[in-house]
């Protein structure tokens, strides 16, 4: 298969499946739980990219996504809450300092150039940390950052502990699907440029990296900080579900999930990042939610079932999963056109048997 080929079959199948996204909206009511896990899927996918292109491709463990997603919510509440609005939502701080708006996709851009602001500053003293160090520090830094925002000293401009609400949501499924598809195709062209030959050189032996000629420092500030815009961008996304923002909601555990989307989809894998997303938001907000309702069969009351058995069932799924398939469910292999047609047609087995004919 050319490569102009596989180009227009990749280009088909993403638009058959706007269309299918737009028929269904037109058809299913828009409370519907496929809607919830569409979008939420859909955010949560472009987090755990832009987790695994620091965590996967360039080897540095961080665990500050949640801080970062924290800082896009905020940024994007602040821009866009009309200014008509601003009198009842900054109810406790006089409307607020900021009294302008900006469109939504511009605010989508502040919200990851302010978290990629943020990055860079913290990147300069942190990323000399390694491993463990390196995680507590960006941990300490998202917990930080939690806490400020909810500082009444700052109440004219985040609101304090009270809630930012009244700006743009989602007027579509469609919505989100797009912006986190172009948001992780930029990332996929980053880990297939220099620079992300340059980020796993840095992964596999960093002693190797610096003897090649590459700048140690330079590059995992790069990574950092990309990997942090793309982040606030998703915080926004994030935003605009919830349709409310508190800074309390941006807890480690967000953070922790984040992780284990990652881990669960395979360390270094896109597609992997992205299949357990979805996969996570199904079984933990759909599938398994009748698990916290109490159940009866006749007068007989079914032990365990009730509210957070749901947590405790989806928890042990998760232990087998990392137990018995430690790479994951992608491992460091990405989904490809070229992939499946080689398979569908047999030429992956022939390469191996050829292999081993050679041997």
């Amino acid at each position: 298969m050319t490569k102009k080929k596989e180009t227009i079959i990749s280009v088909a199948l993403i638009a058959a499946l706007l269309i299918v996204l737009y028929v269904l909206e037109q058809i299913l009511p828009s409370t519907s739980m496929l809607f919830t896990v569409l979008k939420k899927g859909a955010i949560y996918a472009l987090v755990a990219v832009s987790m695994n292109l620091l965590n996967g491709f360039t080897g540095l463990f961080s665990l500050g996504q949640a801080g970062f997603m924290l800082l896009g919510a905020y940024t994007y509440g602040i821009l866009t809450i009309p200014v008509e609005q601003r009198e009842n939502v900054y109810m406790y701080f006089d409307g607020g300092i900021v009294q302008f708006t900006v469109p939504v996709f511009v605010a989508l851009i502040a919200a990851g150039v302010v978290a990629a602001i943020f990055a860079y500053l913290i990147g300069l003293p942190v990323l000399r940390l390694k491993s463990d160090y390196l995680a507590i520090a960006t941990l300490g830094f998202a917990e930080i950052i939690r806490a400020v925002f909810q500082w009444d000293k700052l109440g004219p401009l985040t609101n304090g502990s009270n809630l930012l609400r009244s700006y743009p949501t989602f007027s579509s499924v469609l919505f989100p699907f797009i912006v986190s598809g172009i948001c992780i195709a930029i990332i996929v062209m980053m880990i297939n440029s220099t620079y992300g030959r340059a980020f796993k050189a840095i992964r596999d032996d960093e002693v190797a990296a610096e003897a090649m000629g590459i700048n140690l420092a330079h590059h995992k500030r790069i990574a950092f900080v990309v990997s942090s815009f793309f982040a606030g961008v998703s915080g926004a996304l994030l935003a605009m579900y919830q349709t409310t923002i508190q800074a309390s909601t941006f807890k480690s555990a967000m953070t922790y999930e984040i992780l284990l989307i990652v881990v669960i989809g395979g360390i270094g894998s896109v597609t992997g990042s992205c299949i357990s997303s979805f996969l996570f938001i199904i079984f933990s907000e759909w599938i398994l939610r009748f698990l916290d309702n109490d159940t009866y069969i006749g007068s007989f009351h079914v032990p365990l079932l009730r509210a957070g058995f749901r947590k405790v069932v989806f928890s042990v799924v998760i232990m087998i999963i990392v137990l018995f398939f430690r790479q994951g469910i992608m491992g460091t292999r990405e989904f490809s056109i070229r992939g499946i047609y080689n398979f569908l047609t047999g030429k992956s087995r022939k390469k191996k048997t050829a292999k081993g004919g050679n041997a």
